[in-house]
């Protein structure tokens, strides 16, 4: 199974006025998931499945990103998703949903949940709108979304 962990884009500040779970990608966060949906289409990346946590910043994030791949299925919000909740209980979502799932999510969950698939004690810290493959719970590749280089991670 090949399990594709992406931190959602850059969101707005959150105001005086508007609440943590209502942020909503910013013009530059948009930009850049559109530049990192289109290189993974470039490197012929599809999805069977796009799970996502219900907060906004990760719906657009998925939703962008879906596009830009040419996904037509359905994208699931997983309140499992949002922000502190044990990774293992995601994880328990993957099995059913098919062979390549991306999971869109925040930090720090995102890299537990990383280190939770690869049986390590943590995993770096990913950058707004960074991807990361994990393969048959070994981490892959990763793209950096300020320049889109692919990196090969040695496992």
């Amino acid at each position: 199974m090949k399990v594709y962990l992406i931190r959602h884009a850059l969101a707005v500040d959150p105001g005086a006025q508007l609440a943590d779970g209502q942020r909503y990608l910013s013009e530059k966060g948009r930009r850049g998931i559109r530049q990192v949906g289109r290189y993974l289409q470039e490197q012929k990346v599809t999805f069977d499945f796009i799970l996502t946590s219900p907060l906004v910043r990760a719906v657009q994030t998925a939703e962008l990103l879906a596009e830009r791949v040419d996904y037509l299925g359905l994208i699931e919000a997983l309140p499992s998703l949002g922000p502190g909740i044990p990774p293992r209980i995601a994880a328990a979502e993957l099995a059913s949903r098919g062979v390549a799932v991306a999971v869109v999510g925040h930090e720090p969950g995102i890299s537990h949940f990383a280190a939770y698939l690869t049986g390590k004690p943590s995993f770096p810290p990913f950058r707004p709108g960074q991807v990361v493959c994990i393969e048959d719970g070994q981490p892959r590749w990763f793209i950096h979304p300020d320049n889109l280089e692919l990196a090969r991670l040695l496992t």
